[in-house]
């Protein structure tokens, strides 16, 4: 399905963005639909170089796993700066990678930041700043395909 098809099928009016999450996102979005993952985060200085837009509180974003399906529509509720050594232990909970812990966060977003920035010619350190943003759960797809009896 796609992003417009599924944005259709919801019945929300208004924008959206269709985006898939950095690094796994076939994972991730599982994540999102199990209720584990509420929360993610970008760097600033990527979203600058890029153009692209700061979420604001009330965004819809459609989120696509690795083969651009439509997987869900999330409603952004918060979003804030902050430099990577000072990202909270309760955000890295809401991320809902791995074993939920700061220390797991840390590790592989220092992976990950220092891979996507270092490919875009920026330097990343704990210092970066990242656009932090909380996230509700607000429609997955309706299953095209009934269950079978036995």
């Amino acid at each position: 399905m796609t992003a417009e098809e599924l944005w259709n099928e919801s019945g929300l009016v208004g924008d959206y963005e269709a985006w898939a999450f950095g690094g796994a996102p076939d994972k991730l979005a599982g994540l999102v639909l199990s209720g584990t993952k509420t929360a993610t985060c970008s760097s600033l200085a990527l979203m600058k170089l890029e153009g692209e837009p700061m979420p604001k509180p009330g965004d819809y974003s459609v989120i696509l796993d690795s083969a651009d399906n439509a997987v869900c529509v999330i409603r952004t509720t918060r979003v804030y700066v902050e430099t990577f050594r000072r990202v909270s232990a309760e955000h890295a909970f809401r991320e809902g990678e791995g074993d939920r812990s700061l220390d797991y966060w840390r590790r592989i977003h220092m992976e990950y930041f220092s891979e996507v920035l270092g490919a875009a010619g920026l330097p990343f350190d704990e210092d970066s700043e990242l656009v932090c943003e909380e996230f509700e759960l607000v429609y997955t797809p309706v299953d095209p395909a009934p269950q079978s009896r036995a």
